[in-house]
C-alpha cells in the first residue's frame, strides 16, 4: 500500500503545472469533449508508466545494495530540482489535432510523457519499491488526479492554483524521498 500511496502523491504533485497538464487544458479548449480526452490520457499514461515501471523493476533487480540506493537517491534529488522549474509546452504536440479527441489525447500524452519527470519518477519508484502494479497504478492515479480537473474545469482552474507553492511541495517530497532512499529507510 505504501508504494501505491507514495507513487500517487509524488506523481500527482509533480504533474501540477507540467506540460501535460497544459496539454490537458489545450485539448479541453479545442475539443470540448472531456470523456474521450480523459480516456485517451488514461490509456497513454497506463502504457507509458507500465513501460517505465517495467524498466524500474528490472533496474532494481540488476543494481542492488549501496549502488541502487545512491543512484535512486540522486535521481530523486534530480527530479526535486526539476520540479522547481515550469515545463514549456511544445507546439509540435498540438499538430496531431486532425484526429479525434481520444486519438489526439492518446498520441499527444504518450509522446509528451517520454522522458518527462513523471516517467523518470515512475522508473525510480518502481526500482525503489520493487512493486510493479502498485507503482504503475499509483503513478497513473496521480496523473489522472492532476489532469482530470484540467480537462473538466479548463481555464477556470488554471489561474486559481498556487502553482509555485505546489512545485515547492513536490520538490520537497522528491528531496525527502531521495534522503530516505540514500539513508536506506524501509530496508
Amino acid at each position: 500500500m505504501e508504494a501505491f500511496l507514495v507513487s500517487t502523491l509524488v506523481v500527482g504533485l509533480a504533474e501540477i503545472g507540467d506540460k501535460t497538464q497544459i496539454l490537458s487544458l489545450i485539448l479541453a479548449a479545442r475539443f470540448k469533449r472531456p470523456v474521450p480526452i480523459i480516456f485517451g490520457i488514461l490509456c497513454a499514461t497506463l502504457a507509458n508508466h507500465a513501460a517505465a515501471g517495467l524498466a524500474g523493476t528490472l533496474f532494481g533487480r540488476v543494481l542492488t545494495g549501496d549502488w541502487m540506493r545512491w543512484i535512486l537517491g540522486i535521481s530523486f534529488f534530480g527530479v526535486a530540482v526539476w520540479a522547481l522549474f515550469p515545463d514549456k509546452y511544445e507546439e509540435s504536440s498540438e499538430r496531431v489535432g486532425r484526429f479525434g479527441a481520444f486519438s489526439t489525447a492518446l498520441v499527444a500524452f504518450f509522446l509528451a510523457e517520454i522522458g518527462d519527470k513523471t516517467q523518470i519518477a515512475t522508473v525510480g519508484l518502481a526500482a525503489r519499491f520493487a512493486q510493479f502494479y502498485p507503482v504503475v497504478l499509483g503513478t497513473t492515479l496521480g496523473m489522472m488526479l492532476a489532469n482530470i480537473p484540467a480537462v473538466v474545469l479548463g481555464d477556470r482552474l488554471a489561474g486559481r492554483l498556487p502553482i509555485r507553492a505546489i512545485r515547492l511541495v513536490a520538490a520537497a517530497v522528491f528531496a525527502v524521498l531521495g534522503l530516505l532512499t540514500i539513508a536506506g529507510a524501509g530496508e
